[in-house]
C-alpha cells in the first residue's frame, strides 16, 4: 500500500465516524506529517451551528497534540466529487504546510483531483 493510499483509507474511514447530523454530510481528513505520523480528524457538526469543526481542521489539533507541526501531504474525503477544504480550512492548512504541500480531494471511490496549498489559498493571510 503507498502511502497515499495509506491517507486516503484513513481519511475514508475518519469519514465514517464524523458526527453530522444536521447536514448529513460527513467529511474525513487524514494529514502526513513531516515527521512521517498519519493523523486524521472528521467534521463535528453543533447544534449550535455553525460552531462545529471541520474534519481538517481537527486533523490538524490532533497533529499538533501528538507532537508534530508540519503537514507534508493532505486527504480530504467527503460525499461529493470536489469536496474541498473551506476558506478556514485553508488558511488553518497555510499555517502549517508551505504552498508545494499537495491536498488530494477524494470522493468514497478514490482521489479526484489535487492542489497544492498554493492553488487552494492564493493570497493566504501571513504573520511572518
Amino acid at each position: 500500500m503507498t502511502t497515499l493510499d495509506q491517507l486516503f483509507e484513513t481519511a475514508k474511514s475518519a469519514r465514517e465516524r464524523a458526527y453530522a447530523p444536521y447536514s448529513d454530510f460527513k467529511v474525513g481528513a487524514a494529514i502526513l506529517t513531516k515527521g512521517g505520523k498519519v493523523i486524521a480528524g472528521c467534521n463535528v457538526e453543533n447544534a449550535a451551528y455553525p460552531e462545529g469543526v471541520c474534519a481538517e481542521g481537527g486533523a490538524i489539533s490532533a497533529m499538533i497534540l501528538a507532537g508534530e507541526t508540519e503537514i507534508a501531504e493532505v486527504v480530504v474525503v467527503g460525499d461529493a466529487a470536489l469536496c474541498t477544504p473551506c476558506g478556514g480550512c485553508r488558511q488553518k492548512l497555510k499555517e502549517f504546510a508551505d504552498g508545494t504541500v499537495k491536498v488530494h480531494v477524494a470522493d468514497l471511490f478514490g482521489i479526484r483531483r489535487t492542489f497544492s496549498v498554493a492553488e487552494l489559498l492564493p493570497a493566504g493571510f501571513e504573520l511572518k
